[in-house]
């Protein structure tokens, strides 16, 4: 499926980001708008941005995985 198609689905979720040049990025899709695909991601801290990439740079995204179900580590 076409990445483009992924985005109703993904709204809102945390999403790994591919780029064409190889590199990659992560955080929480925000959606679509002019043309930029609008992520946020955490900086450090208690830091957040919203970071706008160019639709044409991005070559996937895809949610992330559930954890494994093995009940908590502590």
């Amino acid at each position: 499926m076409p990445w483009q198609q992924k985005v109703p689905y993904l709204y809102g979720q945390p999403i790994g980001v591919s780029f064409v040049d190889g590199t990659g990025a992560s955080g929480v899709l925000c959606g679509i708008s002019e043309g930029k695909l609008l992520v946020m991601q955490y900086l450090y801290h208690t830091q957040f941005a919203l970071m706008q990439y160019d639709l044409y740079t991005i070559q996937d995204i895809h949610g992330f995985p559930l954890c494994p179900d093995e009940g908590p580590l502590y």
